[in-house]
């Protein structure tokens, strides 16, 4: 199949090879946002029209849904971060099987599928390996909006013949569930209220474009939305805001090599829970309202307690960068991952690195510090968790071998490129080469 070319798991075995103990220095602009894309691009499905959005990252999971929508029966160009998407006619509402179990964003089809046929039938969405994430909530929505659940044993098979505006209280702030809700929404019959509603950036995004699609959206960054449904929607020229966890990764990465970077492109307002922390542990930088800088600090770091929650709050995305450099401060940290039991699979592979970790569950780890970090073969577990890899790499003596770089590959656009242009020095390589090794030492 076609789009078995795009997926990470199908691509060649790579592994990052990364000289460590180099501070980064330059200016750096971060890429449309991932987790705005995906469901941008599935909401094009909700109308006839061409659609063309800009910034969108040239990802392995955006490659993914491209080949998705294809299938779906929309005509794509996708060019120097541009797409070009139109849907005339869908074609399908059976996505192939392999696509969609590969990626959690896939869910997202659902919603749009429903409300311009009134028929979806899919297998379940994977992704990277976080712990449970039941799509229950999914279906609780399409309920209410008055479609019937006609399989979610085997597979997610459900049908509508027209979705009704409903007033819906959310059972927990997910935000996928929430996307697929406005999505199903805006083209419902009547008003619909959605309550208890996830309010990250991207969500923001998405009802932004919905709105200049002809969309009537209020609330939008608050916890209540409230839509009133239209009989069709039109094309549009959209700009995908800038990736707020890929700039939280890479002033983290600034800070614990005691580097002078500017990252540009973002609405740092999305990340101030990250400031607050970076502030109180003694880190230095500056924040406008586009850009973050980072300087050296001179003290050493303090400790604190990180606790991971929806938005507003401290993002889980960001739970394992910011844990790699809690082991530069002095003294005892304590991290609480409250949403995903598999989030703290990275501290062992810190371990291995000379970190000292305690692991008192699935959620809570204490890490004391501060641990000289040395470089070692090292595995990335999910997107953010190689993130995490790729920043103890940089600080660590030595070289660093990072395996899976498959997951990064979903989430990051050209980080060994951007890095380098910071000065780091990394190189991608085959499994089985060690040229790299060889020339470094």
């Amino acid at each position: 199949m076609e789009f078995c070319k795009y997926i990470a798991y199908n691509s060649p075995v790579l592994k990052y090879l990364i000289k460590g103990g180099i501070s980064l220095n330059g200016e750096v602009r971060v890429s449309g946002s991932k987790n705005a894309a995906l469901p941008i691009m599935c909401a094009t499905l909700l109308t006839k029209e061409k659609c063309v959005i800009k910034n969108i990252p040239e990802i392995d999971d955006v490659l993914s849904m491209i080949e998705i929508l294809k299938t779906l029966g929309s005509n794509i160009k996708f060019s120097r971060g541009t797409l070009e998407i139109e849907t005339p006619d869908i074609k399908a509402v059976k996505p192939p099987e392999d696509a969609v179990c590969h990626m959690r964003a896939s869910i997202l089809i659902a919603g749009p599928l429903l409300a311009r046929k009134g028929y979806v039938d899919m297998g379940f969405p994977g992704g990277c390996i976080l712990g449970k994430r039941p799509i229950n909530i999914h279906t609780f929505v399409f309920k209410k909006f008055g479609a019937v659940i006609k399989n979610q044993t085997t597979r997610l098979e459900i049908s509508a013949r027209k979705l009704k505006g409903a007033e819906i209280i959310l059972p927990e702030m997910s935000v996928t569930a929430t996307e697929n809700a406005v999505m199903s929404a805006v083209l419902a019959d009547g008003i619909t209220e959605i309550r208890l509603a996830a309010t990250e950036p991207h969500i923001q995004d998405l009802c932004k474009m919905l709105n200049k699609m002809g969309a009537k959206i209020s609330g939008i960054g608050t916890n209540i939305l409230k839509i009133a449904g239209v009989k069709s929607l039109h094309g549009v020229n959209y700009e995908v805001c800038g990736d707020y966890l890929e700039a939280g990764t890479f002033a983290l990465a600034g800070i614990i090599t005691k580097g002078n970077i500017k990252i540009n492109g973002i609405d740092t307002s999305a990340l101030d829970i990250l400031w607050q922390k970076l502030d109180e542990i003694g880190a230095k930088f500056k924040v406008e309202r586009n850009s973050i800088e980072t300087f050296p600090y001179k003290n050493s770091l303090k400790p604190t307690q990180i606790r991971t929650a929806v938005y507003p709050s401290f993002p889980t995305d960001l739970q394992a960068p910011m844990g790699v450099l809690l082991t530069q401060a002095k003294g005892v940290s304590k991290v609480f991952e409250t949403l995903f039991e598999g989030r703290l699979g990275y501290l062992f592979e810190l371990e291995k690195m000379g970190a000292k970790v305690e692991i008192i569950n699935p959620h809570q780890a204490l890490i004391i510090g501060p641990s000289h970090l040395r470089g070692c073969p090292v595995s990335s577990m999910d997107i953010r968790a190689g993130a995490a890899m790729v920043i103890a790499a940089l600080s660590a003596k030595g070289i660093t071998e990072i395996s899976n770089i498959q997951y990064l590959h979903r989430g990051y656009e050209k980080l060994d490129e951007k890095l380098n242009k910071l000065g780091a020095q990394i190189t991608k390589i085959a499994v089985g080469s060690f040229d790299f090794l060889k020339k470094k030492e």
